[in-house]
């Protein structure tokens, strides 16, 4: 075999090294995507609750950070943002949402209706993007209704013990005046029945 010109030699270390540039660039580029870490990815909550959908997330450069949210009422854009500049709120969450550097944001007095899906999707400016979801269920309070009725049976025995109390004092007085009245009658037949036996 006839050893290469060392012009040919040159070009295809030229090329092996731009192919090796390449390659280490589109792995450095790689390795720069977005990364989302959800601690929490069920919450339950109850009505009124304040609660917060919390994220972290890492990329290169600041990301546009969006969420969404999917129920059986349907699907929204909540709010999107890129952090250090003011979110653009949806009008349904307008004064009841707060939104942080992190990715996370706080919904404020959760009703039935906020139960569903939150999807957060991180994307940076080249284009990679990661989106993360979490699921909220929220249910009504019902200790506060039990709690009522509790009350409301405690009244009740209360109302009930006092009721029957009264009648027993009645009763006792009831009893107490028969008895004198009985007495009374039995002396007055006494008396008579003596002053008959006089009369004889």
């Amino acid at each position: 075999m006839r050893p290469l010109p060392s012009g040919s030699r040159k070009n295809r270390g030229i090329s092996l090294g731009l192919l090796a540039l390449c390659l280490t660039a589109a792995c450095c580029l790689q390795s720069q995507g977005v990364s989302l870490y959800i601690p929490q990815s069920a919450i339950n909550a109850t009505v009124e609750e304040d609660i917060l959908l919390s994220v972290e997330y890492s990329c290169h450069g600041v990301p546009t950070i969006e969420w969404k949210y999917t129920s059986n009422w349907g699907a929204q854009k909540i709010v999107e943002w890129k952090p250090g500049t003011q979110a653009n709120i949806s009008q349904s969450h307008k004064d009841r949402l707060c939104t942080f550097d992190n990715g996370s944001i706080q919904l404020f007095g959760v009703g039935v209706r906020d139960s569903g899906y939150y999807i957060i999707t991180v994307t940076e400016r080249l284009g990679s993007s990661q989106f993360g979801t979490i699921v909220l269920h929220v249910s009504e309070i019902l200790y506060e209704d039990l709690h009522f009725v509790a009350v409301f049976l405690a009244l009740l025995a209360a109302v009930a013990a006092l009721l029957i109390s009264l009648m027993w004092v009645c009763n006792k007085c009831a009893y107490k005046f028969q008895r004198k009245r009985r007495h009374k009658l039995k002396e007055s037949t006494t008396e008579e029945i003596e002053l008959q036996d006089v009369e004889c």
